[in-house]
């Protein structure tokens, strides 16, 4: 058999920009090279991985020249851990490219026409800013290319990190992590010693075995905080063994809780959390006087601050004078929905998952919110004309889908429906732009409010206002 004739080595190559996923680009004979980690005017040395016929992909062997714009990345496993791919560029940068993403995907794919795009509100912290993390225990540590390079034999594979991008089984052993507080790093550290002192089995990702598996903290603004121990033994004596030393060496944890998970995925949404004795159920964040409770399995914006800026940019773009019927769709834990309740006649959220409605309606309750309710189900069977029939054709409709954005029959809907406004907030303005063409014949894009919600990465969010026409 023949073997693969090797990939070349490019030499000096200029880094031009940045594109998506987090990679730098540059151009060679015509070929676009996806390079993570550079910095626009970097002259560098590329081994290509990946060569097709109109882009090619390469990593950086050797940067000749470094740009003037790289800075000095904050954490120690910058270019390994797979996340935080812009932190050597300045901040004021990467708000700029994203500003650009938005705009980009509005103008290539909406197609529509489109007012001035606001400037992007940028993150108030642009470190230990995330409320929620999660690690994962493994007994394959990640060995980088100096380690393995260096001959020393390491025996020691146990990490509590995070996993390597391409390989499942593999776990990069995390020091510190400055996404967030770090109250966290050192929860996650003494967990991982305090597991190999007493010769506790770290999992196997691959043989699906083990004791120390996941973990997940949420560290609020408010002080509180929660952490979920997941295990892969129901070995109860181990487990009061970590419960009671957390609980000892951490009192700032309100709220302590475990899960057994036995499955062949690290999911816990359907499994049962046990809360510890002493410890709450649920931690509480706040936003303008009113508390949002979260419970282990609750989704919550993960930077608590930033959150709040979004939705008081929603609630601002809704135009709200509390005479008005809105919809609330993909509601989640009706944050959202409560946030604006008080500017609103009636708001009305859906939402798929069922655990979500319950948080959401436990919200409106717990801050005396009586004009709010919450059904579960899927977006494209609920929200439907016999359902508009009920509870009124709303004035405003605020949508905050999935990644993946709209369902045809959802939009299919909402034209149906014919609300006067729509305040569309996504998490990717690629499927936000496809879905304002859809939306386009009926509704004329009235404003655009990119907001950044997580520093360092190529993620945006976007909040679009749409008008029905005339």
């Amino acid at each position: 058999m023949s073997r693969k004739k090797p990939l070349p080595l490019l030499e000096d190559i200029e880094i031009t920009g940045v594109a998506a996923e987090g990679n730098s680009i540059a151009r060679v004979d015509g070929r676009v090279v996806f390079i993570p980690y550079g910095a626009p005017g970097d002259v560098a040395d590329v081994q290509l991985t990946r060569k097709k016929n109109s882009y090619a992909e390469g990593r950086i062997t050797e940067i000749k020249k470094p740009s003037a714009l790289r800075i000095e990345p904050e954490c120690e496993h910058f270019g390994v851990c797979g996340g935080c791919k812009w932190q050597h560029l300045p901040y004021d940068y990467q708000l700029q490219f994203k500003q650009q993403q938005v705009e980009d995907a509005l103008k290539r794919i909406a197609k529509v026409e489109l007012p001035e795009i606001s400037p992007i509100i940028g993150s108030e912290r642009t470190w230990e800013y995330r409320n929620k993390m999660e690690y994962t225990f493994s007994n394959k540590k990640w060995l980088t290319f100096d380690q393995m390079r260096s001959g020393e034999e390491f025996t020691d594979r146990d990490a509590a990190g995070f996993h390597i991008p391409g390989s499942f089984d593999k776990v990069l052993d995390i020091e510190c992590c400055h996404l967030q507080d770090d109250l966290g790093n050192r929860i996650r550290r003494f967990i991982r010693d305090f597991g190999k002192k007493n010769g506790w089995e770290f999992y196997d990702l691959k043989q699906q075995h083990g004791f120390l598996r996941t973990l997940m903290m949420r560290i609020l603004d408010t002080g509180q905080v929660m952490v979920v121990m997941s295990v892969g033994e129901d070995d109860q004596e181990k487990i009061k063994t970590l419960m009671d030393a957390l609980a000892a060496e951490f009192p700032e944890i309100t709220s302590l809780n475990y899960v057994v998970n036995l499955k062949a995925n690290d999911t816990i949404t359907d499994q049962e959390i046990i809360c510890c004795d002493g410890s709450s159920p649920y931690v509480e964040e706040e936003m303008e006087g009113l508390r949002f409770r979260i419970g282990p399995k609750s989704f919550y914006q993960t930077n608590s601050r930033q959150a709040y800026r979004l939705y008081s940019a929603v609630r601002d773009l809704a135009r709200l004078d509390g005479s008005q019927l809105v919809y609330d769709l993909y509601t989640g834990t009706g944050t959202i929905a409560n946030f604006v309740a008080r500017q609103a006649k009636k708001v009305v959220g859906i939402e798929y998952v069922p655990e979500a409605i319950e948080d959401a309606k436990l919200n409106s309750e717990v801050n005396g919110i009586d004009n709010t309710l919450f059904y579960a189900g899927d977006m494209k069977d609920v929200l439907n004309a016999d359902f508009i029939a009920e509870h009124g054709v709303p004035d405003v409709m605020i949508v905050d889908p999935p990644r993946a954005g709209m369902h045809a029959d959802v939009v299919a809907t909402i034209l149906a429906a014919a609300p006067r406004r729509i305040v569309y907030v996504s998490c990717n303005p690629a499927t936000q732009a496809r879905d304002i063409a859809m939306l386009d014949g009926s509704y004329r894009v009235t404003a655009v409010q990119p907001v950044d919600m997580f520093p360092h990465t190529h993620h945006v969010e976007n909040i679009a206002v749409l008008e029905l026409r005339d």
